[in-house]
């Protein structure tokens, strides 16, 4: 019993493997899918599974995958008893999907971008098709394009956190505003506050591109593991400094970690994970240096010892919390 609903564990992931590809697949199939790969930690490896060996099939020659095509998509024939029904359409069915979206990403001129969300206060864990995961901090938005070239995304707002599946034939590219992340074997975390954008390698390396500059001139360095890079539109060039995996990933324990930052890049972070959204009313706040934790569940605790660290007042009103300058408030 257990070995045949393992097997159409696999065939149902294979189908959803097959509809996150199709050019007209919406929020409404992907959140299908996450639900379906939520209902049990068991459907989720069946879905890395099938990504694992589509990724194998790719580099299979051109007369292999038409052999694959040709033979798996017949019906499964009734004299071939030895192999149980629901395993052989399991095992039909991630070959047939694997080698029809080999043809696909190679022939389509163009892949629609799926776009993954999530609310404040809420951090979302998901795998993308080839089997790469990610973590989704709170109040972030990212889109992401697979094709036979590369494998595409944009970080429009907030933090993510990739451990990537390497695949040299399609590289990884993480574009976020003006900076670019391109995979060399790693997982990485990336924030992106307004322009200001800050990433982090755990492990492997990566390489780090300011897309302002000329390709004949481009800014370009290559980070690994316990590196952090800060790329600031004001400053003259990329900043890189140290940081730990815990540090760097902080924020996927409830805790937001902060070394030598803006005030305004804290609030503006802190933001993502209240709902009562805190205002800074006198500009010259904005620059002031932080260095220290956020715990995400203690936020309020946070803001009332705010006046022990900062020369600021802190205002707490109906919908809101407005930070001034304690100077301008004793006027």
């Amino acid at each position: 019993m257990a070995s045949k609903q393992q097997d159409q564990t696999m065939q149902v992931a294979a189908e959803w493997w097959t509809k996150l590809r199709e050019p007209n697949a919406d929020d409404d199939v992907v959140e299908q899918w996450l639900a379906w790969t939520a209902e049990d930690e068991r459907h989720l490896q069946a879905f890395e599974q099938v990504s694992a060996l589509a990724e194998q099939l790719g580099s299979l020659d051109q007369v292999s995958r038409h052999w694959l095509v040709r033979h798996f998509a017949k019906p499964v024939r009734p004299q071939r008893r030895w192999l149980p029904l629901a395993a052989a359409a399991s095992i039909a069915a991630v070959m047939l999907s694997a080698a029809l979206y080999i043809g696909w990403t190679q022939h389509a001129p163009k892949v629609a971008a799926q776009v993954y969300q999530s609310g404040i206060a809420q951090n979302r864990n998901f795998s993308l098709p080839d089997g790469t995961k990610v973590a989704l901090g709170a109040d972030s938005t990212l889109s992401v394009k697979y094709d036979s070239q590369e494998r595409a995304i944009d970080v429009r707002s907030g933090e993510a956190y990739f451990e990537v599946v390497h695949d040299s034939r399609r590289p990884f590219v993480v574009t976020i505003g003006n900076v670019t992340v391109r995979d060399i074997g790693t997982a990485f975390d990336v924030r992106r506050t307004g322009e200001r954008v800050m990433v982090a390698v755990t492990q492997g390396r990566v390489a780090i591109a300011d897309r302002r500059s000329s390709a004949n001139s481009r800014n370009t360095l290559e980070a690994t593991a316990g590196q952090r890079v800060s790329y600031d539109p004001d400053a003259s060039g990329m900043a890189v400094d140290s940081v730990t995996p815990a540090q760097a990933t902080a924020w996927r324990s409830n805790r937001l970690e902060f070394i030598d930052e803006p005030l305004s890049v804290v609030i503006a972070n802190l933001n993502r994970y209240t709902g009562t959204p805190v205002h800074v009313a006198d500009a010259n706040l904005n620059g002031m240096i932080y260095t220290g934790t956020v715990h995400t569940d203690a936020i309020d605790s946070w803001l009332d010892a705010l006046p022990e660290v900062f020369p600021l007042q802190v205002n707490k009103q109906p919908g809101r919390v407005v930070l001034s300058d304690a100077k301008h408030a004793a006027r």
